[in-house]
């Protein structure tokens, strides 16, 4: 009996590392990379797409596809093409030259200007959607300054602005001098052009220049431009 002991014990320590090599039964973890999200656009604005027309040349279709930030052009993608190494040759020339001139006023490539006028006449029909969508979506505001009482007469003006743009003054009312008459086109040219009631007198016609300033000053104060 006293033999039987030692036995029992040894078995018992002789099974202790199968209980701890046991097989596991659950199933192995895997890691999944998921795909970068795209960067936002440094500037915050929404790219467009916009395809130019299809343009039947010679050696066939050429149409192209533009993508916009904001008013930049960001990048162009042949839609349709010939099918000619000549072509395949000048494809990014052309489309590197429009990322440089951000127009379609660019060279014909040597050797392929079939394609070159087809390119450019399907860039510019993109171009031209996309300006009128911009216009479109730009609001309009006019804005009436106040009536300014000077010696020559009452001096009013009319602003009409396109986003934060002054797209055009209209007089109200003006003096009926023909000074005043010869310097209301060249004060709303300068004030096209400055885009502010910052702009000379016209000579010969300060007193009509002075209330032209101010009522353009109390129109722009009024929108807070």
């Amino acid at each position: 009996m006293k033999r039987a002991i030692p036995v029992l014990v040894l078995t018992a320590v002789g099974l202790v590392p199968l209980w701890r090599y046991e097989p596991s039964t659950q199933p192995a973890s895997t890691t999944e990379a998921a795909a970068p999200a795209p960067a936002a656009s440094s500037s915050g604005s929404s790219a467009l797409v916009v395809e130019g027309s299809v343009v039947n040349t010679e050696k066939g279709p050429v149409q192209v596809e533009v993508t916009f930030e904001g008013d930049r052009i960001a990048s162009v993608r042949m839609l349709q093409q010939p099918n000619h190494p000549q072509t395949t040759a000048a494809v990014p020339k052309l489309i590197e030259e429009t990322l440089q001139a951000q127009s379609a006023d660019i060279d014909t490539v040597s050797g392929a200007t079939i394609t070159s006028g087809g390119y450019k006449e399907s860039l510019q029909a993109a171009l031209d959607e996309q300006e009128a969508s911009a216009s479109a979506a730009t609001t309009s505001e006019v804005v009436a300054g106040p009536t300014v009482n000077t010696e020559k007469g009452p001096v009013q003006v009319e602003v009409t602005f396109e986003g934060d743009r002054i797209a055009s003054v209209r007089m109200l009312q003006q003096p009926n001098h023909p000074q005043t008459t010869a310097a209301v086109p060249k004060l709303i040219e300068e004030t096209l052009q400055a885009q502010g009631a910052d702009i000379d007198t016209v000579s010969g016609a300060t007193i009509t220049s002075d209330g032209y300033r101010e009522s353009l000053q109390a129109a722009l104060d009024a929108r807070g431009a």
